[in-house]
């Protein structure tokens, strides 16, 4: 509300925000928010108690029929470890989950899927800057992940017995420093060619906004050389 002129201090947004009927201050890492000045709002009459108290409830409410004020021996999920999280049943959800969550925008001549069965004697290049980067693969509200179970597009593809080579061409997102040589000489001696490119976290972001949509630094070329 600050950054539109909407109001002009902290104080007045709290103001504004309980006044409209806003009960929850997204602020993490903040030591100086908008909802510190409640206090003062309230001491100065611009919201009742009432108000306050009418805010506060379905807060609270939602936090009880959550257990958060329960005794952890109450709490189902309290005992709950990564032998469980990351049980088989639930690591096979999670990959069904992420294969039916895949866009597929064209196919020319049925390329896609490619086969375990169809790949012994196949030469694969894998390249671009987000083929095996795992630091890029995951977005700014994505959980800290486990290294143990990060599959990159390169560690998949070699799962599937292909002779696979690798050239990342960028070594981050930007890609502003390019090394063609090394794509092109192994996307020229490959069958087929994957190429993984993207923006990622270093590029655009909550509050990091691009003014275009095109691929950044010297990635449209990547792509150029990987398949002419």
């Amino acid at each position: 509300m600050l950054g539109h002129g909407y109001t002009h201090t902290f104080l007045e947004t709290a103001v504004a925000s309980v006044n409209a009927g806003c009960n929850l201050e997204l602020s993490y890492g903040m030591k100086n928010n908008v909802f510190m000045r409640i206090p003062q709002a309230l001491a100065m009459g611009n919201i009742t108690l009432q108000m306050l108290r009418d805010r506060v409830r379905p807060l609270f409410y939602t936090r009880m029929r959550l257990g958060e004020f329960d005794p952890p021996a109450m709490n189902p999920y309290s005992t709950l470890n990564l032998s469980v999280v990351q049980s088989p049943e639930h690591r096979n959800l999670s990959l069904e989950a992420a294969v039916k969550s895949f866009v597929l925008l064209k196919n020319i001549q049925g390329t896609l899927p490619l086969r375990a069965r169809d790949l012994p004697g196949q030469h694969l290049a894998v390249v671009g800057p987000f083929a095996d980067n795992p630091r890029v693969l995951f977005g700014d509200y994505a959980p800290v992940p486990e290294p143990q179970y990060i599959y990159t597009p390169r560690k998949g593809l070699e799962m599937l017995g292909a002779n696979v080579s690798f050239a990342a061409g960028c070594h981050e997102p930007q890609c502003q420093w390019y090394y063609q040589r090394e794509v092109v000489r192994a996307a020229g001696a490959a069958d087929v060619v994957v190429v993984c490119l993207g923006t990622g976290v270093d590029v655009e972001m909550e509050a990091n906004d691009r003014s275009d949509l095109s691929l950044p630094g010297h990635q449209l070329q990547l792509l150029q050389d990987a398949v002419q």
